[in-house]
């Protein structure tokens, strides 16, 4: 029997909402195309904060997924580990803002507490339509078959001299929305750490699994020494 994959999912699930029933569901839709053997586990924030490295590295990737969590302040705690690490992570939602959030008190880049990002842009509980914009050659390819038009609870602006400080020393805008806002950013430090604002699970389908979710899988099982059972 082939080895199956083992990805780890971060957040107090919650069957209700649909950005976490739909995770699991763009798992099984991307595992499906990428004709991959794949479980994933529901880890509470709380007990991954807790988790020590070699924890984590039993995992072949890591997904922090949407909120809402019980305690978000812990999420922070999670992705000082999470950046140590050599392992796939993927980051949507609610949480690209306290990973940025992170960067910026890890890395003493607001001494006077000032209020460098703005309050969530989207009003009230429910998802608006964010027209994704690819800045790079390699986001431009993932997007060419799919539609650009994706789904977000969640939408902030930056300061622009924190944006640029992001840009030259931390991070790379992968996209932006139609507002000129990061939608897409990877750790510049990392093998492979994507964070979108957007939610890219609720618009993946087993017809068409998000290109995000499957090219997340993918890399996970290249790194794994897995892609020996990926699809030619």
């Amino acid at each position: 029997m082939s080895e199956a994959l083992k990805i780890a999912i971060i957040g107090d699930y919650n069957f209700t909402y649909n950005s976490h029933h739909a995770t699991n569901l763009s798992l099984d839709h991307a595992a499906e195309f990428l004709e991959l053997e794949i479980n994933y586990y529901w880890i509470k924030v709380n007990e991954a904060l807790q988790f020590k490295k070699t924890v984590f590295e039993q995992y072949d990737g890591i997904w922090v997924a949407p909120g809402p969590y019980l305690n978000p302040f812990f999420l922070n705690g999670v992705f000082k580990h999470l950046v140590e690490l050599n392992i796939p992570v993927f980051a949507t939602g609610d949480c690209f803002k306290i990973f940025i959030d992170y960067l910026i008190t890890a890395n003493n880049m607001n001494p006077y507490g000032e209020k460098l990002i703005s309050e969530n842009l989207v009003n009230s509980n429910h998802f608006e339509r964010i027209d994704v914009q690819p800045k790079t050659a390699s986001m431009e390819r993932l997007y060419e078959n799919c539609s650009a038009v994706e789904l977000s609870a969640t939408r902030y602006s930056m300061y622009p001299q924190l944006l640029e400080q992001l840009i030259g020393e931390f991070i790379d805008i992968e996209a932006v929305n139609q507002f000129d806002d990061p939608e897409i950013i990877t750790l510049k430090t990392h093998p492979y750490f994507l964070s979108s604002s957007f939610c890219p699970q609720i618009s993946s389908t087993r017809d068409l699994p998000h290109p995000l979710v499957y090219t997340f899988l993918k890399i996970s099982a290249e790194l794994a020494g897995l892609d020996s059972q990926l699809q030619e």
